[in-house]
């Protein structure tokens, strides 16, 4: 007897068949799971309410929240707007949520939470989205809002516990009652951690691809909004391929949420990134980025790294980058005459090329690149070419006239440290970029600085304060005490001028001697640079051709002490100028910019102006904190007469003309130009003060641990070329000016003279040898051994 399948005793309803019994069996289970979850919903927000009730009062304070004060980095930057430096552990760029694009907020939204302006804080549409996806495929975000993931960032730790989850939305519940959307969303935005020290979407714009927002890309959004998630993992500059993954889900995300079309959905696919593999910072300002930071924090402390201050300095970048050029270039071209020293180091290369790459990357990581001069590491060396690989992986070969300076590195009788070999570190820089030419050099030895004044208002246009910042961060410029030379002597002719001099006083240059009777210690016969003695000659002929025996004459004559307390005018210590007649040789001590200050009084017809760096501080939001106070020229600033300052330029005029100096108006071509070289006994300093109207600059070249430059080296060799170079930028365009005369000069036969100091009413001529004149004796013996220090000098 067969068995049949048993019938339902209930018709079906009229018009409606009936389910398959395989869809009943499906649904009954489905049904039981929906109704599990919105019961656990349900059972969640009770348990919600009940914590909000209990926990709710002893909620943090949101304070930080309603008066948020990001952690924004300090930022110097150029008068004309580049960015010189940051210093701060965050870089953040704190932006209104209102100057967020939309494609931006729409790309974290479509990844975060689509239904951030739909919800109190907690979705719990979320919440029965989140579980179900444990039951299938899905493309939800789960249940952490934004508002709950700006709870976590700001009060919460990352441990992944119930209770910390439950605070986690009752802070988020608080939240929303305390603040708007848009301003829930501008915390979250500038907040978040991006990988790179990014924190917030305008920092990371900048950080990865150098752009502000508003110049984002549908398909940039997109990658920057992967970020939050995970910043390491999904860092595109660390793991390309993930990162590009979860930038087409976003993608994805945005078409579903109708925030971006098809057509933009596949132009933004199809889209090839490209990053920024640098930080937007020149290091052309390196020096004037750290020297603002010193007076940074110096005035606001550690907060000034955090609160976002903007300085805004007086450089512009034409002329800090022109500057910055022109030294490196003069201390490079001087390093070119000097022996070749050796490799910088040497790197044990393994036997197997595939791991020769990575051993050489290693070793770079200490030898970075300064500017155009790269490192690299030699993988095969002869007389005839060189083969080395760079950082970046490239392989370059050197031809023979590339190989000038390491040549006694590459014959056979080289010593260790000089031989040029496998595994040698080297520098390179590009001959020819078209080409691909290379050459080898030598990072210099010799250190400089270069600083520039406006001589009006004391505003400092460009300083560099050595070679390479990042391999030398003393800045010469205001740290380094070195002495003048014979750039000094003109504050000590300045001196004479109100003793009666004129710059038509016969002085004679004849030869002196000191002995130890009178030095109070070994006997001092001091010589002209170039060793020849010339008899009688004018102060202007003097100072052109820097004799050193009519300098000491004049001092001697105006007395020491006087010259001592004359030079304190233009702002030198007399501490580090004793009054002794090597003053008049510049034995004393000074640093560039107290020598840039001083030149400066001659500049201006005859004011003291303090030097200026900064010329506002903003913070992150624009609002003014300080203002440089550029005080207009008055008498209360007088430091000379302008009698003075004026004949001191025609005398400084005709350095630049005739004399050590005329390479100056030869090259620059214009006349309205004024200064003086410099060079210390045995040439271990050699220095250029000059100026124009409109701008003083000073440059210095030396050792640090001070040691001869060279028999033939002087400061119109080594520094006068820097600073024709720079003021090719810093003069073009400007007409020419040349000093007008003030009241109380006169002109007779082509010379100028105060009205009371004529050729036959001042000082006509100082030519006996009066050496046998007693210097003032040293009061103990503390004061001998300085002046012991200071004899022996030999300026030019």
């Amino acid at each position: 007897m067969s068995e049949t399948a048993p019938q339902s005793s209930t018709p079906a309803p009229a018009g409606r068949p009936a389910s398959p019994w395989w869809m009943t069996w499906l649904l009954k289970p489905l049904l039981w799971l929906i109704g599990l979850t919105a019961a656990g919903v349900l059972a969640g927000a009770m348990l919600i309410s009940l914590g909000l009730a209990m926990v709710y009062p002893n909620l943090p304070p949101l304070n930080g929240l309603m008066d948020y004060r990001p952690k924004v980095p300090l930022r110097v930057y150029s008068a004309d707007g580049v960015l010189l430096g940051e210093f701060g552990e965050e870089k953040r760029n704190f932006v209104p949520v209102r100057a967020i694009p939309q494609v931006m907020r729409d790309a974290v939204l479509a990844i975060e939470d689509a239904r951030f302006y739909q919800h109190g804080g907690v979705d719990y549409i979320g919440i029965l989205r989140a579980g179900l996806a444990n039951f299938g495929e899905s493309r939800s975000q789960g249940a952490s809002t934004i508002t709950m993931q700006v709870a976590r960032n700001f009060y919460l730790s990352t441990e992944k516990t119930f209770t910390r989850k439950i605070y986690e939305i009752l802070l988020a519940l608080k939240i929303e009652s305390l603040l708007t959307k848009d301003q829930i969303l501008e915390l979250y935005m500038n907040q978040i951690f991006l990988g790179q020290r990014a924190y917030g979407f305008a920092a990371a714009a900048e950080t990865y691809f150098g752009k502000s927002l508003n110049e984002l890309t549908v398909a940039e959004a997109a990658m920057l909004a992967g970020l939050p998630k995970a910043p390491s993992a999904y860092n595109p500059l660390r793991n390309l391929k993930r990162a590009t993954i979860r930038q087409q889900h976003i993608l994805g995300r945005m078409l579903e949420n109708r925030f971006i079309t098809e057509d933009q959905y596949e132009e933004a696919r199809a889209e090839k990134l490209v990053y920024r593999s640098k930080a937007p910072i020149s290091p052309a300002g390196a020096y004037v980025a750290e020297a603002a930071r010193g007076l940074m924090y110096e005035q606001y402390g550690p907060e000034a790294y955090t609160r976002g201050l903007i300085v805004h300095t007086t450089v512009r970048m034409a002329e800090q980058a022109a500057a910055t050029r022109a030294l490196r270039k003069g201390l490079l071209d001087y390093d070119r005459r000097q022996a070749w020293r050796g490799p910088e180091a040497f790197v044990e290369l393994p036997a197997d090329p595939k791991q020769t790459d990575v051993r050489i990357a290693e070793a770079l990581e200490e030898h970075p690149d300064s500017d155009n001069i790269h490192a690299a590491v030699v993988l095969n060396a002869t007389p005839r070419g060189v083969t080395a690989l760079l950082q970046n992986g490239e392989s370059i070969d050197i031809g023979p006239d590339g190989l000038k300076a390491a040549l006694p590195g590459l014959n056979d009788k080289a010593t260790p440290k000089t031989q040029v070999r496998r595994g040698s570190v080297i520098r390179v820089v590009r001959q020819n970029t078209e080409e691909r030419r290379w050459q080898i050099v030598q990072l210099p030895e010799v250190e400089g600085a270069f600083v520039a004044l406006d001589p009006q208002t004391g505003a400092v246009r460009a300083m560099a304060g050595g070679f390479d910042f990042e391999r030398n961060k003393f800045n010469h410029v205001t740290q380094a005490w070195r002495q003048p030379g014979s750039s000094f002597k003109p504050f000590i002719y300045s001196s004479a001028l109100e003793k009666g001099f004129t710059p038509a006083t016969s002085v004679n240059d004849a030869p002196l001697f000191f002995d130890a009777g009178v030095t109070g210690g070994q006997p001092w016969e001091p010589k002209n640079y170039d060793g020849k003695f010339e008899g009688p000659m004018s102060m202007r002929r003097a100072l052109a051709k820097s004799k050193n025996m009519v300098s000491i004459r004049i001092l001697k004559s105006v007395g020491a002490k006087y010259g001592q307390n004359w030079v304190t005018r233009f702002g030198f210590e007399a501490a580090k100028h004793p009054a002794y007649l090597t003053m008049a040789l510049g034995a004393g001590s000074v640093t560039p910019m107290q020598m840039a200050d001083g030149y400066a009084v001659f500049a201006n017809g005859g004011y003291r102006v303090n030097p200026i760096l900064v010329d506002r501080v903003t913070d992150n939001r624009g609002a003014l904190l300080s203002k440089a106070r550029y005080t207009p020229l008055d008498e209360t600033m007088r430091a000379i007469d302008a009698r003075n300052a004026f004949v001191m330029s025609s005398l400084l005029q005709e350095v630049t003309r005739s004399g050590t100096a005329a390479r100056a108006q030869a090259v620059l071509k214009r006349p309205d130009l004024y200064g003086k070289t410099g060079t210390t006994n045995d040439s271990m300093d050699a220095w250029f003060a000059g100026y124009n109207r409109h701008v003083v600059a000073v440059v210095w070249i030396g050792h640090d641990t001070p040691r001869k430059l060279g028999d033939k080296e002087t400061g119109g060799g080594l520094a006068l070329p820097v600073w024709i170079d720079y003021m090719q930028t810093a003069l073009k365009g400007l007409p020419v000016e040349e000093m007008a005369p003030p009241e109380g000069v006169v002109n007779i036969g082509g010379e100028w003279y105060y009205e009371e100091y004529t050729r036959s009413t001042g000082v006509t001529e100082l030519v006996g040898d009066d050496s046998d004149r007693p210097m003032p004796a040293p009061a103990d013996e503390t004061e001998k051994k300085g002046i012991l220090d200071l004899f022996g000098t030999e300026a030019r």
